[in-house]
C-alpha cells in the first residue's frame, strides 16, 4: 500500500529509534494517510490524502 499523499507529495521519512543504552535501530515515520472520495480537477475519485490536507481544506471531500 502506497503512503504518499495525493495532494502534496508527502511520504515516509527515515530516522533511528534510540534505547536508554544508546543502541540505535531503523525506523521510519508514515503520514497519516487516509484514502478520501474527493473532488479532484472537477471529478469525483478516490484519493490517499493525508490528515493535514484535509484539516487545511485543501481537499473538497464528497460524501
Amino acid at each position: 500500500m502506497s503512503k504518499v499523499c495525493a495532494v502534496c507529495g508527502k511520504k515516509p521519512s527515515f530516522g533511528r529509534n534510540v534505547s536508554h543504552s544508546n543502541r540505535k535501530t531503523s525506523r521510519t515515520f508514515n503520514p497519516n494517510v487516509q484514502s478520501v472520495t474527493a473532488r479532484i480537477n472537477g471529478k469525483v475519485k478516490k484519493a490517499k490524502v493525508c490528515t493535514k490536507c484535509m484539516k487545511a481544506g485543501k481537499v473538497e471531500r464528497v460524501y
